[in-house]
């Protein structure tokens, strides 16, 4: 890939696509954006990067308080930068597990993740992930972890099980790498009511959900939930530059300050860096200055006719499940019949599809759908046009 403009990108051959998975989930507002990219020139022109380990920055400190203003006043209040999503992932767990040391509940070190999530691939992230493939070799060092399938499974454990526990880990909503399996209405308020029974911490890995994947500016919103650490990153910058962001309750924060022996060792050499901060500055702007949540509706609403209009053309396709602008178009024999592994239909289909002008990457045989969010319907029409047609040639 060469270039970019707006939700178009363009290959060293000059063939043009769609870019169907936003350059694996990160982009919002579409390539070669001009409000971000005067924003990186601007702080360019400045400095591009300074430490942060033990200094501040105007960028950094602009950012945090934006991103705390999406909650209540008395809710998450406190920012933790870093790189990428795996890295405010460890950030959450690290500060879940330190919190308890230093507040009297030593004993709770254990974490609860739901069976197939994802939250990233270093050691403490890849150990709450629970796709066996990724992760199952590496298990033995990472975090003591319980992995439950749904609620139910959450509302079965006993006692000793729950009272060793710091915090429960979930990607609200949808779970992307699980093939875009989308949750029960009001089961993240459930959770969280569970969370608030039993005194354990609630982590929102909003990395893939956050900045309006689902509708909302986080997924969390909808069911009106405030975790007690939101981690984010992909769509921080707008799909511009690495940057993530742990967000905590001040009560969290607090039981972190007294002295050396209580701080939270954890940084890295380009947190909080200005070219990343100016780049996710810009991006919020540009939601307010393109109303891009309130023309969410009407395209979600053009997505999903088109892709109920695609399963009724094409047995193949077994179900799309969509939450916003996230689908995923799952494939299967015309008897409902998984494919053979080895067959990789989803890779082959989405190989197909880069002749009919979309890009994408395929979960197994689930084909991604999720564009950046400034797609038009008319560019909904033909990327939808372009993946059933793949999906015609592939299978006739």
């Amino acid at each position: 890939m060469v270039e970019g403009e707006g939700v178009w990108l363009t290959d060293s051959e000059g063939r043009k696509y769609i870019d169907a998975n936003a350059s694996i989930w990160t982009n919002i507002h579409g390539h070669n954006h001009g409000v971000i990219n005067d924003a990186i020139r601007d702080q360019l022109d400045k400095v591009a990067h300074t430490s942060y380990l033990g200094f501040a920055n105007p960028r950094a400190s602009e950012l945090a308080q934006r991103l705390v203003g999406f909650f209540p006043d008395d809710d998450l209040q406190r920012v933790f930068f870093s790189d990428n999503g795996s890295t405010a992932v460890e950030c959450a767990v690290k500060m879940a597990v330190q919190y308890r040391m230093q507040t009297g509940d030593a004993e709770r070190t254990h974490l609860i993740a739901f069976d197939q999530g994802y939250h990233g691939d270093t050691m403490g992230a890849a150990s709450l992930g629970g796709v066996g493939e990724f992760f199952d070799r590496f298990r033995k060092f990472g975090y003591p972890v319980s992995h439950v399938r749904d609620m139910a499974d959450l509302l079965s454990l006993d006692s000793s099980e729950i009272n060793k526990t710091a915090a429960v880990i979930i990607e609200p909503l949808v779970q992307g790498v699980n093939q875009m399996h989308v949750w029960p209405k009001n089961m993240l308020l459930q959770l969280r009511q569970w969370c608030d029974r039993h005194g354990v911490h609630l982590i929102l890995d909003e990395v893939m959900t956050g900045f309006g994947r689902t509708g909302t500016m986080f997924a969390c919103q909808q069911e009106n939930v405030t975790p007690d650490f939101l981690c984010l990153a992909k769509g921080l910058t707008g799909g511009y530059l690495p940057l993530a962001a742990t967000l905590v309750r001040e009560e969290i924060y607090q039981a972190f300050r007294g002295g050396a022996e209580r701080a939270f060792y954890y940084g890295h050499s380009y947190t909080a860096n200005q070219l990343g901060c100016a780049a996710a500055l810009a991006s919020l702007d540009v939601f307010e200055q393109e109303n891009t949540l309130s023309r969410l509706p009407e395209k979600i609403k053009c997505l999903d006719e088109l892709l109920t209009k695609m399963s009724y053309y094409h047995p193949q396709i077994y179900g799309v499940r969509q939450c916003g602008m996230v689908a995923g178009v799952e494939l299967r024999d015309a008897n409902g019949n998984t494919f053979p592994t080895t067959d990789r239909v989803g890779e082959a289909v989405s190989l197909v599809a880069r002749e009919y002008g979309v890009l994408s990457r395929p979960i197994r045989d689930t084909l991604v759908i999720m564009p950046p969010l400034s797609i038009s319907q008319e560019e909904i029409q033909v990327m939808c046009d372009g993946i059933s047609r793949a999906i015609t040639c592939y299978f006739d």
